[in-house]
């Protein structure tokens, strides 16, 4: 954090720590600095500093102990796609540090969801490119993410169909090729009943014949001729968002 040119609010010092963990520039377990070089860097008061760390206590990223503060070994709280994206612009990687996939799956389905259907301008079961993954962070799973492709994109980029993880983001393959703009929509949230085979990809049990709701975020991407792209990350029970864009 560069020396101020006025004194920092406990909002802004949370939301500098709440990026650099959500970067990954802080890892799990890593202590965060001193409040008096927090002071020095950034002039704020003492209890300014501590209303920005209890902040981020209450929201599950960090853990104190009497040898300082630490970042919080596991967080319930969800790294949402617009989240990947702005760590994607600041640091190149849209996964931070230890954070691996797995499940990737990929193929051509009729799109069942009739909401999915109505964000891509589409009718419900006509055919969509969809690809799955499974995000783990700290070796457990984390998030289950599905992108519903325009099947119009698919004639650019035909990579989308292989198997395991890309080497590169469809979307830039796009982009380059056609020589388009793709924006994205403000995030949405909601929640829902989890599916078996959501409960089945995050290593969930629950007892026969009960229920869960899970937190959803959707994210849409669109070019010059409309939906492209929605990307819908699910959950687990428990997690919840934090607003850091």
């Amino acid at each position: 954090m560069p020396p101020p040119n006025r004194r920092r609010s406990a909002m802004e010092i949370a939301a500098h720590y709440r990026r650099l963990i959500q970067d990954g520039t802080l890892s799990p377990g890593d202590q965060l600095p001193s409040r008096r070089k927090i002071t020095e860097e950034t002039g704020a008061a003492s209890g300014t500093i501590d209303q920005a760390f209890k902040t981020l206590t209450t929201e599950g990223l960090l853990e104190a102990n009497s040898t300082g503060t630490f970042v919080a070994a596991r967080s319930d709280v969800a790294v949402t796609g617009a989240a990947r994206l702005g760590r994607r612009e600041r640091t190149g990687a849209l996964r931070a540090p230890g954070e691996t996939t797995s499940n990737h799956w990929s193929g051509l389905r009729s799109v069942a969801d009739p909401v999915i259907a109505k964000l891509l301008d589409l009718e419900p079961h006509e055919e969509v490119v969809i690809r799955r993954r499974v995000h783990h962070r700290e070796g457990s799973p984390s998030t289950v993410d599905s992108s519903f492709i325009h099947v119009r994109a698919l004639g650019t980029v035909p990579e989308m169909l292989g198997d395991g993880p890309s080497e590169r983001w469809w979307q830039d393959l796009y982009k380059e090729r056609t020589g388009r703009d793709i924006t994205r929509s403000p995030e949405r949230r909601t929640a829902r009943l989890i599916s078996n085979d959501e409960l089945t990809a995050l290593g969930i049990q629950l007892p026969p014949e009960s229920a869960t709701s899970v937190l959803v975020v959707v994210n849409v991407f669109h070019d010059e001729d409309g939906p492209l792209e929605v990307w819908e990350d699910v959950y687990p029970p428990g997690s919840w968002q934090v607003d850091a864009e």
